[in-house]
């Protein structure tokens, strides 16, 4: 069965069979899927008032220890957010009562981001979602597939300088 990245190579292969296109076939469908994934991921975190930032913000506190706090820093670089987007991710969800900010007891210059009760309700009301969406977008991998994707993903991640 064709998909739309095999016409596209095919379009190539006629139009400059000199080149090798084959890393299209790669990159192109993990971008057609990052798409198809972001609009299905979104919509689950919709249906909680969320936004796919937002989640990540509350996801990274909730992973962390109790009691599931993290200064804006350590939030940046555990989470997949931006700088720029914390600072905007906190300001909505602590208006919302989700976080809440206090001085840091070790750099009084600083402060530390906490889930409040209702921000560790909702993540836990999230998550179970989230997971069940992810599952059913795997849902044509068996667990090996899964395993072996994961595993080659990585290995590009890593060669590529992620971590």
């Amino acid at each position: 069965m064709a998909d739309h990245v095999d016409l596209v190579l095919g379009q190539w292969h006629a139009q400059r069979p000199d080149l090798d296109v084959s890393p299209m076939a790669v990159i192109g469908r993990l971008s057609r899927l990052a798409r198809l994934v972001d609009a299905e991921l979104g919509k689950t975190f919709a249906s909680h008032g969320l936004d796919r930032a937002s989640f990540d913000v509350l996801a990274t506190l909730r992973r962390s220890a109790p009691p599931h706090r993290l200064t804006p820093t350590e939030l940046m670089r555990a989470s997949m957010v931006t700088s720029g987007a914390v600072t905007q991710r906190l300001d909505r969800l602590e208006a919302r009562g989700f976080v809440v900010r206090s001085p840091n007891e070790h750099d009084g210059r600083g402060v530390v981001v906490a889930l409040t009760d209702a921000g560790l309700d909702l993540i836990d009301r999230v998550l179970p979602d989230h997971l069940a969406t992810e599952n059913r977008l795997l849902g044509a991998l068996s667990p090996g597939d899964r395993t072996a994707l994961a595993d080659t993903l990585k290995q590009v991640l890593e060669s590529l300088g992620d971590k």
